[in-house]
């Protein structure tokens, strides 16, 4: 199969010819349909996170069963499916008390550099990343790496509830708990961040604020929920808020990834507010924030993937969907062919696109 291999931090992504071993015990291989091109993805390539190379990047994505591994109960050949790193094992501490995206078991969430499931250039050593590996003509995962999804439903917008839409509507569903009549501030507004304003805009925030630089992004916040836009490229986004809300707001949600933006998130909240941090702050960074902010009951918490239950929550977000109440047709900025990857994440990187897919059968 054709697939795009990082080599090393800071290189372009090459288009290699890369085998899959057949499918093992709990193993399906599946044909890849789309795969959206994350900011997550664009950390690795320019070694913001660390991650073993030659490795097949990519993990947000939507499939078609090829074929099933011994034991294989959940899907069978033909089925469509949404790809989710949070696999599990369902046995473990975390699995068993409600946890499944936080799973200890690493025969199942394999730690970077334990899976051997692909090679190139005469049967060298592979790497899959985050057990998944979107970037790719084909996958071989787990079976509890998937959820199974109605034929009809188009695998493009499935593709962007496998990472950036759960990870964003399940900020506020299931990590910060976003309670009805509330005030809600969104810091970046790319596919996760308008995720997260799609999300409060369905718990029922009174006030959401969306914020970023790009007009465009702003406006189409405005289709997804936001009640208000602010462009912060000359302007300090805390006293904005502050004095829109007078005083900060009950909920923020950081979607960008900075150590400043984090700290913004946290003190633009009013005594009782809380904080999450969608993005991934670059590995190795440290968040500054003052001792005395705390006095009040202000909290800040991360959170893995929205804290999902992938094979409960992604088919209420597609029902949602059905409904006309949760917007994924606004979310997808181009369609682009694996040979076009490099130049789609230089606009993905541009801070332009919304959300880019792969489509595999262009």
């Amino acid at each position: 199969m054709k697939a795009a291999v990082l080599h090393a931090p800071n290189q372009p992504l090459t288009i290699e010819d890369v085998a899959l071993e057949k499918p093992k015990a709990r193993e399906v291989l599946l044909r890849t349909a789309f795969a959206g091109l994350c900011h997550s993805d664009l950390h690795f390539m320019e070694g913001l996170y660390p991650t073993p190379t030659p490795c097949v990047l990519g993990h947000e994505s939507a499939a078609v069963v090829e074929a099933v591994g011994e034991g294989v109960t959940y899907v069978k050949m033909g089925d469509h499916v949404i790809t989710c790193l949070s696999v599990f094992c369902g046995t473990c501490p975390q699995c068993v008390t409600g946890h499944p995206n936080l799973c200890e078991n690493t025969d199942v969430k394999m730690p970077p550099g334990a899976a051997h499931r692909m090679t190139w250039k005469g049967g060298q050593h592979m790497n899959q990343f985050l057990n998944l590996s979107s970037f790719g003509e084909q996958m071989l995962v787990h079976e509890n790496s998937m959820v199974k999804i109605d034929s009809d439903i188009p695998l493009d917008r499935a593709a962007l509830v496998g990472c950036g839409v759960m990870t964003g509507v399940g900020a506020v569903f299931n990590a910060a708990k976003v309670e009805p009549g509330s005030t809600v501030a969104v810091i970046g507004c790319g596919g996760v961040g308008l995720s997260a304003v799609n999300g409060a805009a369905l718990a029922g925030a009174a006030r959401i604020i969306a914020i970023d630089r790009v007009v465009s992004k702003l406006e189409l916040a405005k289709e997804l929920g936001a009640t208000d836009t602010l462009n912060v490229s000359n302007a300090d986004p805390v006293e904005m808020v502050k004095e829109m809300t007078g005083g900060g707001v009950h909920f923020s949600f950081e979607a960008l990834g900075t150590k400043a933006t984090a700290e913004q998130s946290f003190q633009m909240l009013r005594p009782g507010g809380t904080a999450t941090i969608i993005g991934m702050v670059p590995f190795g960074v440290k968040i500054e924030l003052h001792g005395y902010d705390f006095l009040r009951d202000r909290k800040i918490q991360g959170t893995a993937m929205g804290g999902n239950r992938f094979r409960v929550d992604m088919p209420r977000l597609l029902d949602l969907w059905r409904q006309g109440r949760l917007k994924l047709d606004h979310l997808i900025s181009g369609r682009i062919k694996l040979a076009d990857i490099n130049e789609g994440f230089a606009a993905l990187k541009s801070g332009a696109p919304v959300r880019q897919v792969i489509d595999f059968a262009a």
